[in-house]
Order: C-alpha cells, then sequence, then structure tokens
C-alpha cells in the first residue's frame, strides 16, 4: 500500500519531548518555542514569529489584528482551504472570491484590482502547494489603495519570491502578516501548529496579546510590567512547549528534509513529463519568479471523469492519492452570499486537480504510482 501522507520522524522528537517534560515547563513559550522563534527569525528575516496551534490560529489573530470589523470586505482566491475564509468571516468580513490563474491555482494577480471596492480591507493571497504567487503585483496594488496583505504560507515553508529587483525573498516575510502550517501533512511538521510571522512592527505587541488570552502576560514574564491583566480581545492561541519541542527536532533537519522532497518531485516530473508532452494531463507549474519547495506534487486532468476513474484504478492498486479543494465561492455556505461571478479556473483546478502521494519515505515508490499513471491513461 502507499498511502497519500506518512508522518515523517527524524528520529530526535520524543527526545526533545522528554526534555522539555524535565524542564518543568510544558505549557506556552518554553525552551523549545523560543528555539523555534529565533529560528525562523535569523534564518528568514521574519520581524517577529509566534508560534500558534495551528495555521488557522494564526489567520485568525491576523484577521483580529488589522481590526476586521462587520462589513469589511476581504479578496482571496475561491481555490483555498476554509480556514483561509473562516478566519475573516468570524470577524464579520465579507469575503470577495478572486479566481485562480489559468496555469497554477494560485489567485490571478491581474483581476484584484477590479475587485476593490471603498470596504476593501485586505488581500489574503494563497501560496499554493508552496509556489509564489504575484508578490510584487499584489503589494503594488495593496500600497496604491492602502490595503492589508495577509499571507497565507501554510504549504510554503522554505520557499522563495524574486522580486523584479532581483532581492529573493522568503514566502511569508513580503505581506504585513504570514500565516504558517506545521500540520502532519507538511514539509515541517509538529502533528498540529502554526506560526503567525509579523512583518509589519506596529502588529508586534498587541500580537503578544491577542495570542495570551487578551493579556500582558509576555510583557509581565519580561519584567516589562509588574503585575498582568486583561487589556485586549484575545484567545488561547500558543501551543504547549511539548508541540514546540517536536517541531525543534523538525526544523534541525529542514535541509535533509527539503532536499528529499525536491528530489520525489522531480522523479514524479520526470516520469510524467511525456503524458503532459501528450497532453494527456497538465503537471505543476513553477513561475520564473518562486522557487519549488516541493510541498506536494498534483496533475490536473482533462476532466473530473478522468479524474475520478484514475483515483478508482489507483485505489484498486492499493495506491491512495486526493483530489483537494472544493471552490469556496460555491460552498453551501457561501453561495447565496457569493456575487455571482462565474471563477472557471477555480473550478477547473476543483474538478480536475489530483494530489499525488508525498512523504519523505516514499523514494523510488515514486516510480510505481507513475507508472500505474501511464497504464491507466
Amino acid at each position: 500500500m502507499i498511502p497519500f501522507n506518512k508522518p515523517y520522524m527524524t528520529g530526535k522528537e520524543t527526545d526533545y519531548i522528554k526534555e522539555a517534560v524535565a524542564s518543568g515547563k510544558i505549557s506556552g513559550d518554553g525552551i523549545f518555542t523560543k528555539k523555534c522563534h529565533r529560528f525562523f527569525e535569523e534564518r528568514y528575516g521574519f520581524r517577529k514569529v509566534l508560534l500558534t496551534t495551528s495555521c488557522t490560529d494564526a489567520l485568525e489573530m491576523a484577521a483580529i489584528l488589522i481590526d476586521i470589523q462587520p462589513g469589511d470586505e476581504v479578496i482571496m482566491p475561491s481555490y483555498t482551504f476554509v480556514s483561509t475564509s473562516n478566519a475573516f468571516v468570524l470577524r464579520g468580513a465579507k469575503i470577495i472570491f478572486a479566481d485562480s490563474e489559468a496555469e497554477n491555482p494560485n489567485i490571478d494577480a491581474s483581476t484584484i484590482e477590479s475587485l476593490i471596492t471603498p470596504r476593501t480591507k485586505a488581500i489574503v493571497p494563497v501560496h499554493y502547494a508552496g509556489v509564489a504567487c504575484d508578490m510584487d503585483q499584489i503589494m503594488a496594488i495593496a500600497n496604491k489603495h492602502q490595503l492589508f496583505v495577509v499571507e497565507d504560507a501554510a504549504q510554503a515553508i522554505d520557499s522563495f519570491y524574486t522580486g523584479a529587483d532581483g532581492v529573493k525573498r522568503p514566502l511569508g516575510s513580503i505581506g504585513h502578516l504570514a500565516a504558517f502550517s506545521f500540520h502532519e501533512t507538511k514539509n515541517i511538521i509538529a502533528g498540529e501548529g502554526g506560526m503567525l510571522a509579523i512583518n509589519d512592527e506596529r502588529f508586534i505587541y498587541r500580537a503578544e496579546i491577542i495570542r495570551e488570552k487578551g493579556t500582558n502576560r509576555s510583557s509581565f514574564f519580561r519584567g516589562e510590567v509588574d503585575k498582568y491583566g486583561w487589556v485586549d480581545i484575545g484567545s488561547s492561541f500558543l501551543p504547549s512547549d511539548i508541540i514546540a519541542a517536536f517541531l525543534w527536532a523538525q526544523l534541525e533537519n529542514i535541509d535533509d528534509i527539503q532536499q528529499r522532497r525536491r528530489q520525489i518531485w522531480l522523479q514524479y516530473a520526470d516520469s510524467l513529463l511525456e503524458l503532459e508532452k501528450l497532453n494527456i494531463l497538465q503537471l505543476p507549474t513553477i513561475p520564473s519568479y518562486a522557487t519549488n519547495n516541493a510541498h506536494m506534487f498534483y496533475i490536473v486532468c482533462q476532466s473530473i471523469q478522468q479524474r475520478t476513474e484514475l483515483i478508482e484504478k489507483l485505489k484498486r492498486e492499493k495506491i491512495h492519492p486526493v483530489f483537494h479543494y472544493l471552490s469556496l465561492h460555491k460552498s453551501p455556505f457561501y453561495i447565496g452570499k457569493h456575487d455571482g461571478r462565474e471563477l472557471p479556473n477555480s473550478d477547473r483546478f476543483a474538478e480536475c486537480l489530483l494530489r499525488l502521494p508525498f512523504y519523505y519515505e516514499l523514494g523510488d515508490r515514486t516510480k510505481d504510482v507513475s507508472s500505474l499513471i501511464i497504464n491507466a491513461l
């Protein structure tokens, strides 16, 4: 059997969890949380990072930080996970869904400006499969209209964008805020877990308060105030140091993990290239400004029927691919709230995109998967 995903353990996770327990502090912001924070700030240049219990929580913190109010509008792709939208809907926002690009599921930046109204508050680009959106264009639009940009970088750890100025920037470091995921299906995992990256200094102090249930507890522990109390809205967004201990073992091995995943990605691409040349399916497209962090490997079938038949054939061979998102503008919850625009590229990816098994230990079994796809099509 080849499962869709298999969480990878480096071997140090349980050692560090025991160390966290032995330290006597297993609640949030312990020794391993601090190690993880320092790693991300130093390696990727994020101004400030805060681990969270999930990427969803990081997005919800972002919505609070940019002061989303009922009636505000937020532009984002329809082809994304529900958490991207929920974080802002929970604050009363109206979601204005944009279409994907024709070549990949990322938001079509050329359509964003036409969707802006006096109620628009933010743009939320989603770096699908860890591949960068056109951030120069998005930031230019945001700056022109004085909008916030929250990068949904759930899949984008260790991936980069090179702008027109030639500077290579980590995804998550370009917008005002960014949210990352360490769910077990991601490159770097903690079971569940996430992170808020803060690139605009004005949000740092309040982010710590929101994350600590609306209290200035972090300032108290740094000795900046003599007592702490309730000073703002917030929730319990910080994870246990046990989660951070697991994550730290992963971060110590990030280069090895990324190298192996890129090898697997290239094996898939090389094996299936002939099918793309024959126009039987489409392989992932990486724009010239983006890098590939090998978060996933997907194919785009010609139709939903072709995809359904391929899934059935692979499952009969005990190989488990999965389709991904459904267009949110057509979801039962939001279809009545959508403005009626057709988003054909989003719908095409919803009907035709298929994610192939992908995990660290897959190795040469990519050839088995590829061979069965070739034979099936």
